[in-house]
């Protein structure tokens, strides 16, 4: 059990049966004859959606603690996504609601975190960016303005927006979370990528 004025952003609670992995907690004092409130984030780890919910800070939750493996991604299989224990050779299926927005950055033989809870997988972890190739883009223009952008294809078929200077194929980082372009990866890097 943990009090709700101690809950920390990554920690999983088990609400009403269902798992919920907090995103963002802040603790806001009270004055006067009104307590202090606990405003929680939260993601459940089934269906993939977000809740906002409020807590006295001296609320006491279920907390959880999830087993984590790292694990290969094979194939999808409509909306299924196939995922096998190196260890094992076990093949898990994750439905399409449980990695949510984060698919299209999955590639053959990407090794990621699956938090399981009762042996069951409850959670992807992604992280924070990943490099790909640019396969399509205009070919780049230097200016003195170089804060402008363009349309490019990455190898997985998504589209963002590059700097001017961005050729094809070059290798960009891209953030998962939002997909947006981050940085061009320098050739030293790009060695240490494969």
């Amino acid at each position: 059990m943990v009090q709700a004025s101690g809950l920390r952003s990554g920690m999983v609670l088990q609400i009403d049966s269902e798992l919920y992995k907090v995103v963002s907690a802040d603790y806001h004092a009270g004055g006067g004859k009104m307590g202090g409130t606990t405003h929680a984030k939260l993601k459940n780890l089934h269906t993939g959606t977000f809740w906002e919910r409020r807590f006295r800070p001296d609320e006491k939750l279920q907390d959880v603690e999830l087993q984590r493996v790292t694990m290969q991604f094979i194939y999808q299989d409509g909306d299924d996504y196939y995922f096998m224990d190196p260890n094992t050779y076990e093949q898990t299926a994750l439905s399409s609601s449980m990695i949510g927005p984060a698919e299209k950055f999955l590639q053959p033989e990407m090794r990621l975190p699956v938090e399981l809870h009762d042996g069951k997988p409850v959670n992807v972890l992604f992280p924070e960016f990943i490099d790909l190739k640019v396969s399509m883009t205009a070919q780049p223009i230097h200016t003195q303005q170089d804060n402008t952008m363009k349309p490019a294809t990455l190898e997985n078929g998504m589209e963002i927006l590059v700097p001017q200077f961005i050729k094809p194929g070059e290798i960009v980082r891209v953030e998962i979370e939002t997909g947006k372009y981050l940085e061009r990866v320098r050739h030293e890097e790009e060695k240490k990528r494969h």
